[in-house]
């Protein structure tokens, strides 16, 4: 085992997911080396994940609850980004003045943080750190290395941390791909090296830990979408997640060889092609039209390359499923392909739009029915393989949910690996000195970026939204006078059957759960206002439900006229 220096008494190395186990997304890992009480830590992606539909209405996205390290910023070196997808580094504008670290990323990663975080007016203040491919620097007390790896993104690595107590592999998203279309293959001597020199601990990407076999090669899904493009009749519709730089130039090839135009539809994916060309990672000539060409391309002659793939409602696929696209439509014998995989949660949208777009006449080829996707993450044959190759005393599954991370750790386990830990968000695992165990647990959780703002998931507003869809909303508003009069009520439903079983309005149900409630209580007692607002929600709400079979929301708005 490779050693920088000896480790001082009492001093360990720590790991602390605060995202990314037990779930695919969110990913947030911190390293720790010192003393309990002086501990320095290393972040290691900063992402975000999405909401679940029904189970969080209204949240744009969620983002990993960083309060553990937020409340001790000044003993965080900095935060190293993998790569550039959203889950690995989407939280950075809204989380970073929390923690006010330096950032360190490879050049497409660096470019595209910083091309984002100008979109949002944000980032000025940001200290970026621009880490050339495969090279080995320092922050703070951490000897890291980057290590290149395949995967569906521009510059994915793998961070080495050398430590006293030995090298740690935190491989990020990864696949085997020796010929990726964009970028470079896995790095398998440099992996080999390590594996030679000796890795303490190996914290791996779960994700496809459940599938059997290897995963295909980006070039192959590059041929296949040219074969496909080139039989297509009439317009071609290409979805695609935007960060998927290999696919965009496979489909603006495929384009290319069958005579047609390429023509842009999405800000994300603008974006996109402007970073990979700012980098090199598309030809600085890569030409395609807006989507306010469209009208002017022949059906037989477009391929439009469209955000949207996830079924996101304020995408250009889902505008123009719906017909509410201002430049882009689809049309009789028109072919449509989805060169993605759907995230799960995700199957009800994206099947929504799948199926209007069948009824436009549309036809559809996904990769059920073609290769034209592959994962960008590995499968079991190519665990095995990274576990042969490096032997790491640990493993740590990381990066899926609790079946992936099962699975995962059994595979370990048959690798040969001494000791397996299958842990959740928050627990603080000692990997050194000493057996790999959990010594504590730090507070975890979710935020919610909702609107402008940034809440913790327990906050009433996105709870209120969540009673509001199940059982909607009644409210009633009258007045009390001093003596106890009470004033003719108004009435609200919202989200409220308009008839009982026995074609009763609801309406009035409630008119006369107010009457009789109010008419129960002592004229006395009415001039106090709590109580009578408290007695009308009660009366209300069970009214309803003995109706309805659900209770309301119920609010009860009582006022006290000037004298």
């Amino acid at each position: 085992m490779a050693e920088t220096t000896k480790p001082a008494p009492g001093e360990e190395l720590i790991f602390l997911p605060l995202g990314g186990i037990g779930e695919i997304g969110m990913n947030c890992y911190l390293y720790g080396v010192g003393p309990e009480d002086r501990r320095t830590w290393l972040m290691v992606d900063l992402g975000i994940t999405f909401p679940e539909g029904e189970f969080d209405p209204g949240v744009d996205v969620i983002l990993p609850d960083v309060r553990f390290i937020a409340e001790e910023r000044s003993s965080l070196a900095g935060i190293v980004l993998t790569h550039a997808h959203e889950d690995h580094f989407g939280a950075v504008a809204e989380l970073w003045p929390r923690l006010q670290a330096p950032i360190y990323a490879t050049p497409f990663t660096a470019a595209l943080l910083k091309a984002k975080l100008a979109e949002y007016g944000s980032g000025k203040d940001i200290e970026i750190h621009e880490i050339p491919l495969n090279s080995r620097f320092t922050v703070g007390p951490f000897d890291l290395e980057l290590v290149t790896v395949a995967h569906s993104i521009p510059e994915p690595n793998a961070l080495v941390l050398r430590t006293p107590f030995g090298n740690v592999l935190h491989t990020g998203d990864w696949k085997i791909d020796d010929t990726p279309f964009v970028g470079d293959p896995i790095d398998k001597p440099r992996l080999k090296a390590l594996g030679e020199e000796g890795i303490l601990a190996m914290v791996s990407d779960s994700t496809n830990a459940m599938r059997e076999g290897r995963s295909p090669s980006e070039t192959e899904v590059a041929e296949n979408l040219k074969a496909i493009i080139r039989r297509a009749k009439r317009r071609v519709a290409v979805t695609i997640f935007a960060s998927n730089v290999s696919r965009i130039k496979a489909v603006a090839e495929a384009a290319r060889a069958a005579g047609r135009q390429i023509v842009v539809a999405g800000r994300a994916m603008h974006r996109m092609i402007q970073v990979a060309k700012e980098t090199g990672y598309l030809p600085a000539d890569f030409r395609y039209h807006d989507q306010q060409h469209f009208t002017y391309v022949a059906p037989e002659e477009v391929v439009v390359l469209c955000t949207g793939s996830q079924g996101e409602p304020r995408a250009a696929l889902a505008r123009v499923a719906e017909d509410q696209h201002p430049d882009i439509w689809l049309e009789q014998g028109d072919l449509v392909i989805f060169s993605s995989r759907t995230i799960p949660g995700n199957e009800r949208v994206v099947g929504r739009i799948q199926n209007r777009l069948v009824e436009m006449g549309c036809e559809l080829i996904t990769d059920n029915e073609a290769l034209v996707h592959v994962t960008g993450h590995p499968r079991r044959d190519e665990m095995r393989e990274l576990y042969g190759w490096v032997k790491p005393r640990i493993a740590i599954p990381m990066h899926g949910e609790a079946r992936h991370l099962a699975e995962h750790a059994k595979l370990a386990k048959a690798a040969g690996v001494p000791e397996v830990l299958t842990l959740r968000n928050g627990d603080i695992v000692r990997l050194a000195p000493g057996p790999a165990e959990i010594i504590d647990e730090a507070p975890v959780g979710r935020l919610f970026r909702d609107g402008e703002l940034i809440t913790e998931s327990g906050a009433g507003a996105v709870r209120e939204r969540r009673a509001l869809s199940f059982a909607g909303i009644v409210v009633v508003a009258f007045a009390v006078s001093q003596k106890g009069d009470i004033g003719h009520p108004e009435i609200l439903l919202d989200g409220v059957p308009h008839e009982n079983d026995a074609g009763r309005p609801i309406l009035s149900i409630v008119a006369d759960a107010v009457e009789n409630t109010i008419r129960s209580i002592p004229p006395k007692n009415r001039r106090d206002i709590e109580t009578v607002r408290e007695a009308v929600r009660r009366g209300v709400r069970a009214a309803v439900e003995n109706h309805w079979g659900k209770r309301p929301i119920t609010k009860i708005l009582v006022t006290r006229p000037p004298r």
